[in-house]
């Protein structure tokens, strides 16, 4: 789980003191549908019903980003070996569409191998999960939501990042949808049958959304990707960057069950054991949009990981479900591991699971899921 302040937060100070004012003047402001001269074709999601598959759901591709130096400074090497390593193993299974700074193209394409496409589509960091779009199927049309990515609530420069879902759906020429509030990626998990999981901390949060209630965010949600049904963990704002997304918490592995990562029993009692405490309550006594309760999976968290940075993300739960893989992430404590492997095995029954090491990607606060945005393919 989450602990402290992650590499990202750490930096903060820096880019708001390099950009002052500028944060907020660069987001985008969520209203609506927006033209089409410069996203590729644009509608309201009101015109269909749009509903966002489970990850589980066939892959036209997978997209990535290139880390830089702007955010990762001396680990830039060492975090870019890790995004390598992931995308090749994505590429093993299915097409990986990587994005990089043009001046970043030809050594992102000499890591990543012929496997991979590299881009030249500007970026800030690397967190494709949360700069990118969620894609939403209505029968056998695809569209892609964007959230108005704001640097996780003006935390983080995101010039780039901003314009990042929508050079990928124009690039894709998918019809783009405004989403009417500010989310990421990670802050929403869905079950592909209308069940919606979050935290109130990164969504009901004045940093993204002022002024909104939990029910103007379902509304949204409702209208955007479908959601008809939501369970709502408390979560915890200002200790990590991400005001803790749902996808370092728990994940659906098909509708009706739930996969938890679980602090070990003698994990010191501080916020991120009372936000799990908070959120196991609540997912052992709700129901999905089919009326039924859900079933929990407890998926340990690693503990035997040596020395790490107070913001390391040590949750396996942060994995990524290809077609015919899951990609999980490696942490070195061998028997926790070996163990998670065979929970994800058996969660996913015919797919390879593949291990990689997250070494240093994991001292950003996030994992191999941030790092990966899925395009669905067309019913």
């Amino acid at each position: 789980m989450v602990v402290g302040v992650s590499r990202r937060q750490a930096l903060q100070g820096a880019f708001l003191a390099a950009v002052g004012g500028a944060l907020s003047a660069c987001g985008s402001s969520p209203t609506g549908v927006e033209g089409t001269s410069a996203s590729g074709p644009s509608t309201s999601a009101g015109k269909a019903k749009w509903l966002m598959p489970e990850e589980t759901h066939p892959h036209e591709r997978t997209f990535m980003s290139w880390p830089t130096e702007l955010i990762w400074k001396s680990d830039t090497a060492a975090v870019r070996e890790d995004i390598a390593g992931i995308a090749r193993a994505i590429g093993d299974f299915e097409p990986v569409v990587l994005l990089a700074n043009p001046q970043d193209v030809e050594a992102a394409q000499r890591a990543c191998g012929s496997q991979v496409e590299v881009v030249p589509i500007p970026v800030d960091d690397l967190w494709a999960r949360d700069t990118g779009p969620a894609f939403v199927l209505s029968g056998k049309d695809i569209a892609g939501v964007d959230f108005n990515f704001n640097g996780w609530g003006g935390k983080q420069e995101h010039s780039r990042d901003r314009n990042v879902a929508r050079r990928i759906l124009a690039r894709e020429h998918v019809t783009r949808i405004q989403a009417p509030i500010v989310a990421e990626g990670g802050s929403i998990e869905v079950d592909g049958a209308g069940t919606l999981m979050a935290t109130e901390s990164s969504l009901v949060n004045d940093n993204r959304n002022p002024g909104k209630s939990r029910a103007d965010i379902e509304r949204a949600l409702s209208e955007t990707v479908g959601a008809t049904t939501f369970i709502w963990v408390k979560g915890v704002k200002g200790k990590d960057i991400t005001d803790y997304h749902i996808d370092a918490l728990a994940r659906f592995s098909e509708p009706g069950v739930v996969v938890v990562s679980t602090p070990p029993e003698d994990a010191p009692q501080d916020v991120w054991t009372a936000a799990y405490d908070q959120a196991h309550k609540v997912l052992s006594s709700a129901v999905d949009s089919r009326g039924k309760k859900l079933e929990l999976v407890e998926l340990p968290e690693p503990v035997d990981i040596g020395r790490r940075g107070e913001g390391f993300l040590a949750t396996y739960v942060n994995y990524y479900v290809v077609n015919g893989g899951v990609i999980l992430p490696r942490f070195g404590d061998k028997k926790a591991d070996k163990d998670a492997a065979a929970i994800v095995k058996e969660l996913y029954p015919g797919r390879e699971v593949v291990q990689v090491p997250v070494d240093t990607l994991g001292e950003g606060g996030g994992g191999i899921h941030c790092s990966t945005q899925q395009m669905p393919k067309r019913n």
